[in-house]
């Protein structure tokens, strides 16, 4: 029996390990890195338990077009803090796009702010 608990309980921590290591190597390497332009529209700390800063902004590219909603997660408070400063003013965000990312303990959504510029 206790050789039972042994085996267990390292099948277990092993599984532990390789889920922390996948989720680091997840949040640690992006898939893409790019801008987005727009006005803020709305962003708000969220989650039942696990709470994240989530957003969106609204990408307007012409005059008179229908503009496109880009809805993005904040992990550092800095960066949360300078981008609740702006609402409603137009912003150009700075992002790294984490596919595989595996609960939204981490974000809702797969693209992580890193650096805003508040435009005039």
């Amino acid at each position: 029996m206790r050789r039972v608990l042994v085996i267990g309980g390292g099948l277990l921590a092993a599984v532990a390990l390789l889920f922390a290591a996948y989720v680091w190597l997840a949040l640690s390497y992006s898939y893409s890195e790019g801008e987005r332009a727009g006005y803020l529209q709305k962003f708000s700390k969220r989650g039942w338990i696990c709470k994240t800063w989530e957003g969106e902004i609204l990408l307007t590219p012409l005059p008179g077009m229908i503009p496109e909603k880009f809805e993005f997660t904040v992990r550092d408070e800095a960066v949360a803090g300078q981008i609740a400063s702006a609402a409603g003013k137009r912003v150009v965000l700075h992002y790294a796009q984490h596919k595989g990312v595996p609960t939204s303990c981490f974000g809702d959504t797969q693209y992580f702010v890193t650096s805003v510029d508040v435009q005039p």
